[in-house]
C-alpha cells in the first residue's frame, strides 16, 4: 500500500482518521453500515446527500452523530407547505417590551460555521424553498442583510416524505442533480441489530446516545483541502476512463448497447439526465472510495460499489415508466454491469 502525500498533508494519517469517524458514528446508527461508509464518501467528496427511508429507520440520528462527530455546528428544518423561503434565512416576532425583532433564522444562526444543513422532509416545501436551497448548495453563499455569506464546509442533507403524496412538491430534476448521493436506509435485517434497537435502553434516548460521541474526531474545517488533495492524488488509468465513459453511454442509450429489459421499450425508456456533472460526481466519489481502500488509483469495483447511489436518481425516465422506476431502474444498472466488459 503506497503512502500517499499532498504539500504537507499526509492523506494515510486522514484515511485513518476518517475510519474513526466512520467507528464513532456507526455506535448511534445500528445496521446501517453502508450508509455510514456512503455518507463519509460524501464528506470526502464535498458532496450534498439526499436521504430516502421510512420514518424512524434513524436518518436524523445519523445525521445527527455525523454532525457531533465531524464537528461544526448543525442545523435542522421541518419541510412545511407554508414555509417561505425567507424562513431559513431570518424570524421575526414581537418582543416583550411589544417592539418587532429580527433575528437569523436557521442558515445563519450559526453564520459561517455552519458545518451540517438537515432539512427534513423536504418535499414538504414549496420550489420557492427549494431554489434558495439549490443557490445554498451549488454556491456554498447567499446575500442577507445588506452582506454576502459564505459557507466554505457546508453540506445539505435532505429527506422525503415518501409516504404522503398529499401537499408534497416533488424536487424537479435540477434540484436532485446537486445531490452527490440519493442513500436508501432500511431498518437492519440482522436480528441481533433489531433487538439492540428495540430492547437497548441506548437506542431509546437519542440526546444521550449522541452525547456520548467524541466530538470533532476530524477537523471539518481541513476536509474541504483534504477532498482536494484526494482528487489530485487518485489516479485513474486510460481503461478505467474508457470503462466509465462505456458506463455512460450504455445507461443513457440502453437500447443501442443491446440492453433489455421485460415489459419496457428499450428505445422509449430514458427520458434524460445521467449529465456529465453526474459522471464527474461519480469519478469524485469513487476517488474517495479508493481513497478509504488504501489505494492511489482506482479499479473498477470504485466505480460500480456507489454507481447506484450516484447515477441512479440522475436517470429520468418517460412518464409511463416513472412509476415502476423502483425496479426499472436498479434492473437497468444491473444490466448496465452485466453488458459492459470490466477492464
Amino acid at each position: 500500500m503506497n503512502t500517499i502525500r499532498h504539500g504537507d498533508a499526509m492523506l494515510t494519517d486522514w484515511r485513518e482518521a476518517a475510519s474513526r469517524f466512520q467507528s464513532e458514528v456507526g455506535k448511534a446508527v445500528v445496521g446501517q453500515e453502508r450508509a455510514v461508509r456512503l455518507v463519509t464518501i460524501a464528506i470526502f467528496a464535498r458532496g450534498h446527500v439526499l436521504l430516502e427511508g421510512d420514518v424512524g429507520v434513524g436518518k436524523t440520528t445519523l445525521l445527527r452523530a455525523v454532525a457531533r462527530v465531524l464537528g461544526g455546528a448543525y442545523e435542522r428544518v421541518e419541510g412545511t407547505v407554508d414555509m417561505m423561503p425567507s424562513d431559513l434565512i431570518y424570524h421575526t416576532y414581537l418582543a416583550d417590551d411589544g417592539r418587532p425583532r429580527v433575528e437569523p433564522g436557521p442558515v445563519l444562526r450559526k453564520a459561517e460555521d455552519l458545518s451540517v444543513f438537515f432539512f427534513n422532509e423536504i418535499n414538504r416545501a414549496r420550489p420557492q424553498v427549494h431554489s434558495l436551497l439549490l443557490r445554498l448548495m451549488a454556491e456554498r453563499s447567499l446575500t442577507a442583510f445588506n452582506r454576502e455569506y459564505h459557507f466554505p464546509d457546508l453540506q445539505v442533507f435532505a429527506d422525503r416524505n415518501r409516504v404522503e403524496r398529499e401537499e408534497t412538491f416533488e424536487l424537479p430534476a435540477a434540484a436532485r442533480d446537486r445531490f452527490l448521493m440519493e442513500i436508501g436506509m432500511e431498518a437492519p435485517r440482522d436480528s441481533k441489530a433489531r433487538r439492540d434497537l428495540v430492547f437497548d435502553p441506548r437506542f431509546h434516548d437519542t440526546d444521550t446516545l449522541i452525547e456520548g460521541l467524541q466530538q470533532g474526531v476530524i477537523d471539518h474545517a481541513a476536509v474541504g483541502g483534504i477532498a482536494k488533495a484526494i482528487q489530485h492524488t487518485i489516479q485513474a488509468s486510460p481503461e478505467i476512463e474508457a470503462y466509465v465513459v462505456s458506463l455512460w453511454e450504455a445507461l443513457v442509450r440502453p437500447a443501442e448497447a443491446g440492453i433489455r429489459l421485460p415489459g419496457v421499450d428499450m428505445a422509449a425508456l430514458i427520458k434524460g439526465g445521467a449529465s456529465p456533472r453526474g459522471l464527474a460526481f461519480l469519478v469524485r466519489a469513487a476517488r474517495v472510495r479508493a481513497w478509504l481502500e488504501g489505494r492511489d488509483f482506482l479499479v473498477p469495483e470504485d466505480i460500480r460499489d456507489i454507481f447506484p447511489e450516484v447515477m441512479a436518481h440522475r436517470v429520468f425516465l418517460e412518464p409511463v415508466y416513472e412509476m415502476r422506476r423502483e425496479t426499472i431502474v436498479p434492473g437497468l444498472i444491473r444490466a448496465v454491469f452485466e453488458t459492459v466488459p470490466a477492464p
